[in-house]
């Protein structure tokens, strides 16, 4: 009677224990909330647009607008992934055109001297595009189209110092210097930014 005892205490054990412990686990997973991809962005999405937002009247900017970095298909026969960027969010004042629509998947090699300064430097002071002594590493042509007389762009890094994207302040009614206050005020807005789009792409 013992040995049978031993035998039914084994088999609980051994057994029906883990099965038991499989199954709860199972039942403790199907109430947990699966990740709403559509909730989230529409979440992330109206912060940084609120963030943008605020950064547009504090500053009386035209156009506030941010890229992000991101995989853009892949080279043939190699199957490299090719690096691009896009406009995911902008914020433009009474009678500004917006410039989201024309910058979708754009190679980042066409824009390798401004990503690579802000890379180094984090910023790009241009207070005058129209002044040939200001550097503009390679976005005259680019502030032409879109009638941009003043820019200041900014390098959204995670706390890892990974560059994910810009953030670009932009005057289009006048030219405009901000100070150095303004600047560095401007790069604590960028972190935030890129503490919220790290958070978000981490989910």
């Amino acid at each position: 009677m013992e040995k049978y005892v031993l035998i039914i205490a084994a088999f609980i054990t051994g057994v029906l224990g883990p099965i038991l412990v499989i199954y709860i686990k199972h039942l403790l997973d199907k109430r947990k909330k699966k990740p709403d991809i559509v909730m989230d962005t529409l979440r992330v999405s109206e912060l940084v647009d609120q963030k943008i937002e605020h950064i547009k009247e504090e500053f009386d900017a035209d156009r506030v607008w941010i890229s992000q970095f991101h995989n853009g298909g892949n080279f043939y026969p190699t199957g490299k992934s090719i690096a691009k960027f896009s406009i995911m969010y902008e914020v433009v004042g009474i009678n500004t055109p917006s410039v989201q629509t024309n910058f979708k998947n754009i190679p980042v090699n066409l824009f390798g001297k401004s990503i690579n300064e802000l890379l180094v430097n984090d910023v790009i002071e241009i207070e005058d595009f129209e002044d040939h002594n200001i550097p503009t590493f390679g976005l005259r042509s680019v502030a032409e189209g879109t009638n941009c007389k003043s820019a200041y762009l900014f390098a959204i890094k995670t706390i890892e110092d990974k560059f994910i994207g810009v953030l670009s302040v932009e005057f289009v009614k006048n030219k405009t210097k901000l100070d150095m206050e303004s600047i560095n005020h401007l790069q604590v807005h960028a972190s935030s930014i890129g503490g919220v789009l790290m958070s978000y792409l981490q989910q």
